[in-house]
């Protein structure tokens, strides 16, 4: 902006007497006078920018449905006030989709000196990240090396922030995943893993399913915890009939209604062998009221 600010049209054609030499001030003034204005007019017309932050995938047709799908919600809210924009995270992704497929994607420096070169004044960095992890944490370092180039920097939370965040994202994933709900599937969910302490976000959102009453969803990591070892065995343990042990040791079982008339496969252990014997069980409804009353 500054180099075109700097411009100004002058005359420099040869004159002679004062009449031709008024004529080249007047003519002076009044371009300069025009250059401003023009500058002017292009420094309010540079819309404030939103960028959107994403790690970025390789990807094409996920790209559209997940990060494009994002950006194209924000683009239809905002397009009037603001420009959209678009940012990768992973340089590794950033150069596999420039050598294979030639798409140039800015990573955070060059979309951030982009908006600088434009005469960007207020930006908005919108992140994609589930978590603050380390992603996110570079997000905010980069922005930090910005502070004296915008007007002003805003920076949105990721995903998961609030625990109403987590409720919300827990309702989503039992929507979009019903048709896969059938009741005796275990739905698990497998993130990448951190070593940053937002890894207990996983965690956390295991917690929020169960809270919720989503038993079937279970929540695990590729390289952190919870481990998918740990999914293995939480998902065969909630495929238990829940029982209550008393104070004589004596064990109270809950039997699902569905489980009713069906083969319910049984460990049992012997006192006297000291072994585990497999059974098959059938709990029959004979002689039981179905009734809903009378079930509570």
């Amino acid at each position: 902006m500054s180099d075109q600010m700097s411009r100004r049209g002058f005359m420099g054609a040869a004159a002679t007497g004062a009449v031709a030499l008024a004529g080249v001030a007047l003519a002076g003034c009044s371009n300069t006078s025009a250059s401003s204005e023009k500058s002017s007019e292009k420094e309010k017309a540079v819309k404030p920018v939103i960028l959107v932050t994403s790690f970025g995938t390789s990807y094409n047709d996920s790209r559209h449905i997940t990060i494009g799908a994002i950006e194209d919600a924000i683009r239809e809210k905002y397009w009037q006030d603001y420009d959209i924009r678009r940012a990768f995270t992973a340089q590794i992704i950033i150069d596999k989709l420039k050598k294979r497929d030639g798409i140039t994607i800015d990573n955070m420096t060059e979309a951030l000196d982009r908006c600088v070169e434009d005469g960007v004044k207020e930006i908005v960095v919108q992140p994609t990240h589930l978590m603050g992890g380390l992603e996110y944490t570079d997000v905010k370092d980069e922005l930090d090396k910005y502070a004296d180039k915008f007007d002003k920097i805003s920076l949105g939370d990721p995903l998961l922030t609030s625990d109403d965040d987590y409720k919300k994202v827990a309702a989503a994933i039992k929507e979009n995943m019903a048709s896969f709900d059938d009741g005796k599937t275990a739905l698990c969910l497998m993130g990448h893993g951190t070593e940053a302490d937002s890894n207990a976000d996983y965690a956390k959102m295991q917690e929020v399913f169960k809270n919720e009453g989503l038993t079937q969803f279970f929540v695990g990591t590729v390289e952190a915890e919870p481990t998918c070892e740990d999914v293995i065995a939480a998902a065969s343990e909630a495929d238990f009939i829940p029982y209550a042990e008393n104070a004589e040791g004596k064990y109270t079982y809950d039997v699902p209604v569905e489980a009713l008339d069906e083969d319910t496969a049984c460990a049992a252990w012997s006192i006297r062998k000291e072994r585990w014997y497999d059974r098959t069980l059938v709990f029959e409804s004979a002689g039981v009221d179905l009734r809903a009353d009378a079930l509570k």
